[in-house]
């Protein structure tokens, strides 16, 4: 069975730069679902914006959502359409 691939977005919030290493590399890993990526540094607050525009299957954006929601000082919040 073919699984639906959907269109994505993914915004994560660095609040800490102590897992900014692994999140580059897990970006770096699932950079095969990535259409498009921009990142927004807020000096004033101490904290930086990546907004990622995805494609993929649920499990695999899932999948990518889940690993970089236990990171250290970064949230995220994922939408997905049909």
């Amino acid at each position: 069975m073919l699984r639906e691939k959907r269109i994505g977005t993914m915004i994560i919030l660095i609040e800490s730069k102590d897992s900014i290493n692994r999140l580059n590399s897990l970006i770096s890993k699932f950079s095969n679902l990535i259409i498009g990526r921009q990142g927004i540094p807020l000096q004033e607050r101490k904290m930086s914006v990546i907004s990622l525009v995805m494609e993929g299957t649920v499990d695999e954006i899932g999948a990518f959502s889940g690993q970089i929601g236990r990171l250290r000082g970064i949230k995220i919040k994922t939408a997905l359409i049909k």
